[in-house]
């Protein structure tokens, strides 16, 4: 490897090139810190050019790479595997805004811009960049890509893939694929930019993108709404999009245990109602018109809503204080459940009107395997996303129920697979699943996967042992 060391340390310069345990141990921890990867090096390119010569290295002494943005993932898509002998691509020093067309409606970006960077960058020329995510103050943009992330938007603008319309990849080959054009209509052939989002990273290494942007709304309007069921959520989410439209851009399932959970963890943070209820929904209206427009829709649709007894209860921000605080809640839920323990997190997505049926019928599933586990389970429900994740019963160690993680797994996904839904919704596959794939993919379905990667990566260099 010392060749191929000096070779890196000409092209991107002897401080990019992170070799002891010391630099490396950041880039080498997944987000949740259950895994460390072993590397040769951690590389930083700080240009595409960079990042072609890096590649066209490993692939002339056949050493794989795996490319890595903000390190957020959530399925070891983003960390090289034990052998030592992978080195992490850190695309962070590729974080600029190259260009930003308020006209066109679109933004140019390197790979490695924050996401919420992106987000200011959009506000400050009057637009908006739709895509938001708990991480996004950590997260890059080519990880969104990589992984075809979601975030709390889908129902209005879609996934990270819906916002792009145009991609820079470096090939495994080291050769620069430039389709930033950000034309809305481009029937040219195949659609190679679809190719890449949602790759993570196994078919080439996205560096640059151009992305849609939106008028900024003059208005969003918040409301916490209490249900007996998910069944009265789907019901309202019906109700709301007859009333609303395109207005509607947020749709929140969150469960009773969900928000006691939240309130042990972080006790300052707003509590609405003064008794539980069974389920909650947060959901978030924008207009393109004024406030006074968004609080009628709104008020219109939560009378409706109570008058028809679809919902107990409701609160509705009436500032943006009190609009960040409803947001907390649902955001707060994946770190109250950090610092209460260990859980098994599944990704999943669903037919929308199957939701209930799903959450009735799996529950008592896993109780019957596993007594008294315990169910987080929240979601994006306006687009059959659900974050259906399990705790430990009480007295059972976490070690003790992590080593049952492929049991649990097995019962959610195959009452996933029994309703039509996938096993992966916006986390992607990475390592953390790709065994479960082979249960819920076609032969047909992988071995058109395996072609694609073979041909645009026959050395296998790109982020081995992921996805397949």
């Amino acid at each position: 490897m010392t060749d191929f060391l000096s070779q890196c340390r000409a092209i991107v310069g002897a401080a990019h090139v992170l070799d002891t345990p010391a630099e490396m141990a950041s880039f080498l921890t997944d987000q949740r810190g259950r895994y460390t990867g072993k590397a040769v090096a951690v590389l930083r390119p700080g240009s595409v050019d960079e990042v072609a010569a890096l590649v066209r290295a490993c692939a002339e002494h056949r050493v794989a790479l795996v490319p890595q943005g903000g390190n957020t993932g959530l399925v070891l898509g983003s960390v090289p595997d034990t052998s030592g002998r992978q080195v992490l691509l850190s695309l962070a020093r590729l974080n600029r805004v190259r260009k930003i067309d308020p006209i066109n409606r679109t933004m140019t970006v390197d790979a490695g811009c924050i996401l919420q960077h992106i987000q200011e960058a959009a506000a400050a020329e009057g637009c908006l960049f739709p895509l938001s995510l708990a991480a996004e103050g950590s997260c890059t943009i080519g990880g969104n890509l990589s992984t075809n992330a979601g975030g709390t938007g889908v129902l209005r603008y879609g996934n990270t893939r819906e916002l792009c319309l145009g991609l820079e990849v470096v090939t495994p080959q080291g050769e620069i694929w430039s389709g930033l054009r950000g034309l809305r209509k481009d029937n040219t052939g195949y659609d190679l930019r679809d190719l890449f989002i949602g790759a993570e990273g196994t078919l080439g290494v996205i560096t640059g993108a151009v992305l849609k942007l939106y008028p900024q709304p003059k208005a969003s309007i918040t409301a916490l709404a209490a249900l007996e069921s998910p069944s009265d959520a789907l019901q309202l989410l019906v109700l709301m999009q007859d009333h609303c439209g395109a207005s509607l851009t947020g749709f929140e399932l969150m469960s009773r245990y969900c928000l006691e959970l939240v309130a042990q963890q972080f006790p300052a943070l707003p509590k609405p109602f003064a008794q539980p209820h069974p389920q909650y929904v947060l959901l978030e209206l924008s207009s393109s018109e004024s406030e006074q427009h968004a609080v009628g829709l709104l008020e219109q649709a939560i009378g409706a809503a109570l008058e028809r007894g679809v919902i107990q209860d409701a609160v509705v921000a009436s500032s943006v204080a009190q609009s960040a605080g409803l947001w907390q809640l649902r955001e707060h839920i994946s770190p109250a459940q950090a610092k209460a323990g260990k859980n098994l997190k599944h990704d999943i997505s669903l037919p929308v009107s199957c939701i209930a049926d799903f959450i009735e019928v799996t529950g008592p599933k896993l109780d019957a395997a596993f007594p008294g586990c315990q169910l987080v389970c929240f979601g994006h429900l306006g687009d059959g996303n659900l974050h259906y994740n399990v705790a430990p019963p009480p007295g059972i160690s976490n070690e003790e129920f992590l080593a049952n993680q492929d049991r649990v797994s097995r019962v959610v996904y195959d009452s996933v697979e029994s309703f039509n839904g996938s096993i992966s919704a916006e986390h992607g596959i990475g390592a953390l699943k790709r065994d479960e794939l082979v249960h819920y993919k076609s032969a047909v379905e992988l071995n058109m996967m395996r072609a694609i990667k073979a041909a645009l990566d026959p050395l296998g260099i790109m982020n081995p042992g992921k996805i397949l």
